[in-house]
């Protein structure tokens, strides 16, 4: 039998290695350390190893590396594995490729599978892996499936940021038409929502692989939420209506004129539909100046999230027998809503809507 490798780095004691072994999280690292510690201590090279479950050609070796390289060589090295099948530009180029999603035309699909991503690397990067590959990758680079949010074909991003842009222009313009004078300017949105028997669904918390059922029914009486917010003083103005018309749109002016402070008007920020459409039968409150977003740009208006925290919280999984129910729960939803001013001002305030006039 060969003699054992002498312990030949000093500066360690018993003590002091199993101190470090108390604190290591490395299993293998603290095994380790307690048999060099045993060692030091006068055991036998036999004894220690059986007593840190290991050979005694492993302590040796281990003995080695604490000579070499002292308590940091005891630590377990990771193996490199394989080399990266794509470069850190191939995958900055893979995840562009998912975020701009297919061609219809030109990639004969409208969503990216995994299936279609692995054709797309091996045509484009000479790389062939399974769909389990492409997968990892994908979550390597923080990527993961979502419902899009949908938008009007005719959406003219240039014109949105335009009137983000001159919103204060445009204010100020707006107010050379009231009667006020040098008015304090108060920024509100408006917005109708349709709420019916027939509802949607929203998010619910459940089993991942699952699909869990939530009722919806087929009915279609409706009533409309007429709301309007004015995040900076955290307050609302709503009605309920049957429909919306230019007849309801005048019940809902007259109800935000009453919230608005008095001595201030309110720049109401609000879509082109028909009943919004001045110089006919809608009737504008002298407290009230229309800012008529550009078509197609629901984004613009925060009153739109306001219906969507409405429906995942309030609006969703419910069963209505008559129009009066949908009243009731209207006007409970818009209660709940509206009696949270921090929550009407986390969801209305705009950056871009300032008065500055």
């Amino acid at each position: 039998m060969s003699a054992a490798v002498k312990i030949t780095r000093t500066g360690y004691l018993p003590a002091e290695l199993r101190v470090l072994a108390a604190k290591s999280d490395d299993t293998a690292k603290t095994r380790r350390l307690l048999a060099i510690a045993m060692v030091l201590e006068k055991a036998s090279r036999l004894e220690a190893a059986r007593q840190t479950g290991m050979d005694r050609q492993t302590l040796r070796d281990w003995v080695i590396r604490f000579n070499e390289h002292g308590v940091d060589g005891l630590a377990s090295r990771k193996p490199p594995g394989a080399a990266a099948k794509l470069s850190a530009a191939q995958m900055s180029e893979l995840c562009d490729l998912v975020l701009a999603g297919p061609d219809p035309m030109a990639d004969k699909v409208v969503r990216w599978r995994c299936l279609d991503l692995r054709e797309e690397v091996t045509r484009r990067f000479c790389v062939t892996v399974p769909e389990r590959t492409i997968a990892k990758w994908l979550r390597k680079l923080k990527l993961t499936r979502l419902q899009p949010r949908p938008f009007h074909p005719k959406r003219d991003i240039a014109a949105e940021e335009a009137y983000k842009e001159n919103f204060s222009a445009m204010l100020k313009k707006a107010l050379l038409g009231s009667t006020a004078a040098t008015p304090v300017v108060e920024i509100w949105f408006q917005d109708e929502a349709r709420v019916g028997q027939k509802g949607g669904h929203t998010y619910v918390w459940s089993k991942v692989g699952s699909r869990p059922p939530m009722i919806r029914d087929n009915r279609h009486d409706s009533a409309y939420i007429f709301g309007a917010i004015c995040p900076d003083r955290a307050v609302g103005a709503a009605i309920i209506a049957p429909a919306a018309n230019t007849e309801c749109m005048n019940l809902h002016l007259q109800e935000i004129s009453t919230q608005v402070a008095p001595g201030s008007i309110a720049g109401l920020v609000c879509d082109s539909a028909g009943w919004h459409q001045t110089g006919g039968e809608l009737v504008v409150p002298d407290n009230i100046v229309l800012l008529p977003l550009p078509p197609y740009s629901p984004e613009l208006n925060p009153v739109e999230n306001v219906w969507e925290y409405l429906r995942g919280n309030k609006l969703s999984a419910r069963v209505w027998d008559s129009y009066d129910a949908i009243v009731e729960a209207c006007a409970a939803a818009w209660n709940f809503f509206v009696n949270d001013t921090d929550r009407i001002r986390s969801i209305g305030t705009r950056d871009w809507a300032t008065v500055n006039v």
